[in-house]
């Protein structure tokens, strides 16, 4: 059943656009009801034609809207938090839900006044449905707003509720993680090629090997080390290979990696 809400969104980035064509594909949000708001003219036809939604310039339109996602980058909260000073819709309770890294719902509720705030972080894989989104609740979020919440972003993935203080070290390993697991895949098909694979095949390779593993760990809810020593014979090629990573400090690098996010997102909260 499609939501009887409008929905504005406020920058439609990559992520935004992301979270918006499932519901759009799996009708939960009407084209008609999403009042979108970019920063120039020639983006908001562009996003028009392409989305078949309105999208235009006028955040006012965005922030009228019952249901409200703010997809901006986090340096430009300041500049459109006045465009929100907009009458509230009326109904039910105006939600605003922040996709901003970093910032924390203490912030969101005092730059967005009367408005319910949700905060959550999802992850890139969300671009191809396989996403992971933390969300912690601000003060006064119906149990009904959770649920349309949740809702929305199950169409991209698995939807976890997390105390606020945990969405730091949720965002090193989910949202920073892709690009530590990036560095490992592209360091593997280096590996190959320096070994005699052309690129393409090697990158292919190194691609489907860390599907398949994650496909195997997480389908026999395997534990990592079980994986490691099912593959791992005495004396042969995988011991010979984890004994360099182990020389070489990965395992402590990769824990460092995600301590060093976590920390940085403290940091601009």
């Amino acid at each position: 059943m499609p939501w009887s809400d409008t929905f504005g969104i406020v920058g439609l980035g990559r992520m935004a656009r992301a979270l918006l064509l499932p519901l759009l594909d799996s009708g939960l949000v009407a084209p008609a009801t999403v009042r979108a708001a970019v920063a120039t003219e020639a983006s908001a036809q562009q996003l028009t034609d392409e989305l078949g939604v309105q999208v235009s310039t006028d955040a006012a339109q965005a922030w009228s809207a019952s249901i409200v996602l703010l997809a901006v980058k986090p340096q430009q909260i300041e500049a459109v938090a006045p465009a929100a000073a907009v009458a509230a819709p009326p109904g039910r309770e105006p939600l605003l839900i922040s996709v901003l890294a970093g910032v924390p719902l203490r912030r969101l509720e005092a730059l967005f006044p009367g408005r319910a705030c949700v905060r959550a972080v999802p992850n890139t894989p969300a671009l191809v449905r396989s996403g992971l989104t933390g969300l912690s609740w601000g003060e006064g979020v119906s149990e009904g707003r959770r649920q349309e919440v949740r809702q929305l972003f199950a169409q991209v993935g698995e939807v976890l509720d997390l105390p606020e203080p945990q969405l730091d070290p949720f965002l090193a390993l989910t949202s920073s993680g892709p690009a530590f697991l990036a560095l490992v895949a592209e360091s593997m098909a280096d590996g190959a090629v320096a070994a005699g694979l052309p690129r393409s095949l090697a990158s292919h390779l190194a691609h489907r090997t860390m599907a398949g593993t994650a496909a195997l760990l997480q389908g026999q809810e395997l534990h990592p080390g079980a994986l490691k020593d099912m593959v791992t014979s005495p004396a042969g090629t995988t011991a010979a290979g984890l004994r360099e990573l182990e020389r070489a400090g990965l395992r402590s690098a990769l824990i460092e990696a995600v301590l060093a996010a976590a920390e940085r997102s403290r940091q601009l909260a």
